[in-house]
């Protein structure tokens, strides 16, 4: 899949996911397989940028090609300044939030809420196109959404022929509608009609956890990539899973607990090192939960690590446990602490 200049190999993608697709998750996903890493969205509101959080988010420097920074507002004009200051800061390709279900986003009508407005959806891609291509630096500017507001208003169809319209290089499409959130299940119904009526790569998204809904999703649909969101979180390995799975028809072992262990401390650096050790520390916490929820001790370890207030600590336990685990032991994790 192309995205403007940039080959999208392989076709897996992580998903944007507010508080977890991060600069040092990013560059760990793109290094175990992922062929593109969309930010955590950024907030349009100039009056923002200068914040601790914003500048957190809008630090790219060292990663991986292509740079992929979602942009989230509800102003035209306002968007368009947004996807001009995020390509100073080093954004290769633009993304538009248009697929957030939270409340807090919706309800100041960014996200997911712009597709109950049509006219101000192709109000907003154009401007954001016109902006990014007067800078002359072939950055494209992709779009993702939801199948549409709830049951009785999918409009994904129309909002997706909007966009290719006003130039949008690319559209991620979530198999849920807003009012979904996150609960049932995601249909691909609505996908493969989008990628049916329209010439730009689509991207599916939604429920895609293990290789055999990925290969099963891109039949379905036609889509030309794949876009893994919740199944990535503790299991970052994953897109190499799905993109041997695709290229060969063959899974890949699981990877043995040392090379999770390796995985995990690795990142736990990462995070130390780019937020600092009282941050760091604290972030890491969902992630070490993520990685242990599969096994039979994950409560303990949780308890345990989760007393940690330094980095350091925090390390001693993560490392104690996973060479437990991978001599074979049942982690004494009281003794550890």
């Amino acid at each position: 899949m192309r995205i403007g200049p940039y080959l999208i190999e392989p076709n897996v993608v992580l998903a944007p996911m507010a508080g977890v697709t991060d600069k040092p998750f990013r560059v760990l996903c793109k290094r175990l397989g992922a062929g593109m890493a969309v930010s955590e969205m950024t907030i349009s509101d100039p009056r923002f940028w200068t914040t601790r959080k914003s500048m957190t988010r809008m630090d790219h420097a060292g990663e991986p090609a292509p740079v992929s920074v979602q942009i989230a507002g509800t102003e035209p004009e306002q968007l368009a300044n947004a996807a001009r200051h995020n390509v100073e800061q080093g954004a290769q390709i633009v993304d538009i939030n248009m697929g957030c279900p939270a409340k807090k986003v919706c309800s100041a009508w960014a996200g997911s809420a712009l597709m109950r407005d049509e006219a101000l959806v192709a109000r907003i891609v154009s401007a954001v196109v016109a902006a990014v291509v007067a800078l002359d630096r072939n950055v494209p500017v992709t779009l993702k959404i939801r199948t549409g507001w709830d049951r009785e208003h999918r409009n994904a169809l129309a909002i997706a022929r909007i966009a290719e319209d006003a130039g949008i290089a690319a559209l991620a499409v979530h198999g849920r509608t807003r009012d979904q959130l996150y609960t049932g299940v995601a249909e691909y119904d609505t996908i493969a009609a989008v990628k049916a009526a329209v010439r730009i790569p689509v991207l599916a998204n939604g429920d895609i956890d293990s290789p055999e809904r990925a290969k099963a999703v891109l039949a379905h649909t036609g889509a030309d990539a794949v876009m893994i969101g919740r199944a990535a979180q503790g299991r970052p390995w994953i897109f190499r899973e799905i993109a041997h799975y695709l290229a060969t028809g063959r899974h890949l072992p699981e990877p043995p607990v040392a090379e999770v262990g390796a995985i995990l401390l690795g990142h736990l650096h990462a995070l130390h090192a780019f937020y600092g050790d009282q941050a760091g520390v604290r972030i890491a916490r969902k992630h070490l939960g993520w990685y242990a929820k599969d096994r039979s001790e994950n409560a303990a370890f949780r308890a345990v690590v989760n007393r940690a207030q330094t980095p350091t600590e925090q390390l001693r336990l993560t490392e104690a446990y996973f060479e437990a685990l991978a001599a074979g032991e049942f982690p004494d994790l009281e003794d550890a602490a």
